[in-house]
């Protein structure tokens, strides 16, 4: 098989404790070698062997490919105007979702498929090899059914958010919907997806509502997330854990209980920063999530409303400066705490045996993607052993 060489690193993040440095595997001067899209060998620049292809380095940083497991990229239409109303004091509600509804349903399957296209390539040039995407803006059986579609034709993370929020044809009448989703749209779905997602929020849906929804999905083979605690305490979390979800996200207003339930149990708090800062929520505190032993990913959340980036970089700048993390704790987030809320075990390392996905900085450390927040520093990016973007 053709190999891959990258040499003359100057730090190796490897997320591999077993090959360096503290939880981040840090190696200096490190090489690794790529074989048929998997990592074959990492060591030593000087001691590497030879390959079919050659990468010199220069001292830059090489870190796992950023795993983004909470993306909502199959839409339509715009809501800048909605984002400057908030900037001018007006408080963010679940609501404003039923705007792109009403696009997304406009829109042709080509024009989602452009959208998603253009978002992915975005992703990846910022560092992204592996991007989880979800439906929610159709939210009726017809619409549900071609986002999964159009989703899973650029990844094989596709999440069916079935209950996004009530549409308008079933505003005062949420039971219905609810019904409506578990007998129709859930069993029509469902072979085109891998996770099945619900919002569980006020002005969404309520907990036994969304313990509904999940269960569906459960029942049709798919393996529940949950958006929860977004815009305020609630039950979303709790009802995670019942459910063996594979992650709670957002995670943003918590309780003991909350934390207690999340530390023993296997359900990752994926923590999404850049919808904290698109709608000028709080923060979660990420410090008490970590400090009770609790695994935390990072996610960018693009979507048209509350977080219109795809840049797990800008969301490691907010994570270190705004939620009490070190930029160690930060990328390890973004990577293999992606992977594991993904429940994916070869992804989000650069360790024999895993998928060959890396990225390259123009920077010596892995330090300067929260030291140097907004500077574009992915330099390289190579997905599945193959130099998929290159600045």
């Amino acid at each position: 098989m053709p190999t891959t060489a990258l040499t003359d690193i100057g730090l190796l993040v490897t997320n591999d404790p077993a090959l360096g440095d503290g939880v981040l595997g840090l190696r200096r001067n490190a090489a690794v070698v790529f074989e048929d899209g998997i990592v074959a060998w990492v060591g030593d620049s000087a001691d590497a062997p030879a390959a079919d292809t050659g990468h010199e380095l220069g001292g830059r940083a090489v870190l796992p490919g950023f795993v983004e497991s909470h993306s909502h990229l199959v839409f339509a239409g715009d809501r800048a105007e909605e984002f400057a109303a908030r900037m001018s004091g007006q408080q963010y509600a679940a609501g404003g979702i039923r705007t792109t509804i009403e696009a997304t349903r406009a829109a042709t399957d080509q024009q989602l498929e452009a959208n998603v296209r253009r978002l992915m390539d975005e992703s990846l040039r910022t560092g992204s090899t592996t991007v989880e995407c979800k439906s929610g803006y159709g939210q009726s059986v017809e619409h549900e059914l071609r986002s999964v579609q159009v989703a899973g034709r650029y990844t094989d993370e596709v999440t069916l958010l079935a209950a996004h929020v009530p549409p308008p044809e079933y505003a005062g009448r949420v039971d219905d919907y609810v019904a409506m989703a578990c007998a129709e749209m859930i069993p029509k779905c469902a072979p085109h997806a891998k996770w099945i997602d619900v919002f569980c929020e006020q002005g969404a849906f309520d907990r036994d509502q969304a313990h509904a929804v999940l269960s569906a999905g459960v029942a049709h083979g798919l393996i529940p997330r949950v958006h929860g605690n977004q815009l305020r305490q609630g039950p979303g979390v709790q009802l995670a854990v019942e459910l063996g979800a594979a992650s709670v996200d957002h995670v943003t207003h918590v309780n003991s209980a909350d934390i207690d339930a999340l530390a023993h149990s296997d359900t990752v708090a994926t923590l999404l920063p850049g919808a904290d800062f698109c709608t000028r929520g709080s923060y979660p505190d990420a410090r008490a999530l970590l400090d009770a032993g609790i695994t935390v990913a990072l996610g960018a959340d693009c979507n048209p409303g509350t977080s219109y980036t795809t840049s797990l970089p800008f969301c490691i700048a907010i994570a270190v400066r705004d939620m009490r993390m070190t930029p160690d704790e930060a990328v390890w987030a973004a990577t293999a705490g992606g992977a594991r809320a993904l429940r994916r075990t070869d992804l989000g390392a650069l360790t024999p045996g895993a998928r060959a996905d890396a990225l390259a900085l123009d920077a010596p450390t892995h330090l300067h993607l929260a030291y140097r927040p907004g500077v574009p520093l992915i330099s390289r990016v190579w997905r599945e052993g193959t130099l998929a973007y290159s600045k």
